[in-house]
């Protein structure tokens, strides 16, 4: 009797632990017995319970999943070609449509690309370049933008915008721009997504790129346009630097044509005092002066050399007849 209570209560354990399952949080899922579909979806979660062995569960995620589209080259309406990568966020609202119409939840990435992809295809093909760039009419800084994320972008980012700013696409008017070019995309591709229980929550245009041959001629045009913005402020910093000088040259000029006529002004008054002192000091001892001057002459002009000079010489007589004046 104890081993068939053994066996009965593992036996009972056995189908407790078969039939109760959890649905977590993040999760919905239906109960299928023999590939159909027993009940409603599952979308609470909780400790639930199905019948043991004849029943199955198949989980699926409730929360936002997603999807990132591969890089595509697309044309434009005006024959530009140009690689656009994008990136949307789905969910699945109705599971029993999800699991009837594609079953697994790793074969939803294959659905999605057959809807998603030609739809922004359809739409980048049916506007313009400038379209899928800009989004309003405002005027364009092209040293700073951002990206979907309203984070800024990185230097090959900024690049990259920065030659579509400068394309010659962007003196066009917007007319409907990329906000709307991706809220068209999510538009037509909801209806088709509807059958399989999938929402489409968002869908956006990550980056937008030129092939390498349109790339590279944009590159030498925007390289060529920054030489001449180079050149005319180099010849604008030339012009400036003549001017400066010619000042600076100028003001040279009129400081020393102020200092000379100062100069000569001190120089005409301090001659002026040194001959009105010179006329004060002659005035005084005419005959001195005389002398005292004479023999300056002679100093000056006897330097450094001996002369002998008579006693009946004219200088001699004139030093004698001093020298009785004095005495």
């Amino acid at each position: 009797m104890k081993g068939v209570l053994g066996a009965v209560l593992v036996a009972a354990l056995l189908l407790a632990y078969s039939a109760a399952f959890v649905v977590d949080e993040t999760e919905q899922a239906v109960v299928t017995q023999f590939g159909r579909i027993v009940g409603d979806p599952i979308i609470e979660p909780g400790l639930k319970f199905k019948v043991p062995f004849v029943q199955m569960v198949t989980f699926f995620p409730k929360n936002l999943q997603a999807w990132d589209g591969d890089p595509g080259q697309i044309p434009t309406l005006d024959k530009t070609y140009i690689y656009v990568d994008a990136f949307a966020r789905w969910r699945i609202v109705d599971p029993v449509k999800f699991f009837q119409s594609i079953g697994a939840f790793s074969l939803a990435r294959g659905r999605l690309d057959e809807i998603i992809d030609p739809a922004i295809r359809n739409l980048v093909t049916s506007n313009a370049l400038v379209e899928s760039v800009r989004w309003t009419n405002r005027e364009m800084d092209p040293w700073v933008e951002l990206d979907a994320f309203g984070e800024v972008e990185t230097i090959e980012e900024e690049r990259d915008r920065e030659a579509f700013a400068r394309d010659d696409s962007r003196t066009r008017e917007i007319r409907v721009g990329r906000e709307k070019i991706t809220e068209q995309i999510l538009a037509q591709a909801q209806p088709r997504l509807d059958v399989f229980g999938i929402e489409l929550v968002d869908v956006k245009i990550k980056r937008i790129n030129y092939v390498e041959q349109v790339r590279e001629s944009v590159y030498k045009r925007m390289i060529a346009e920054r030489r001449q913005i180079a050149e005319k402020y180099r010849s604008e910093g030339v012009g400036e630097a003549r001017k400066i000088r010619g000042d600076k040259e100028r003001e040279l000029q009129r400081i020393e044509s102020e200092a000379y006529r100062t100069a000569q002004k001190i120089r005409g008054e301090a001659d002026a005092k040194v001959v009105k002192l010179l006329g004060d000091t002659y005035g005084v001892d005419p005959e001195f002066y005389t002398y005292q001057q004479t023999l300056e002459t002679y100093r000056e002009a006897l330097e450094g050399s001996t002369v002998v000079f008579s006693t009946d010489s004219d200088f001699m007589k004139f030093i004698n007849r001093q020298g009785v004046k004095k005495r």
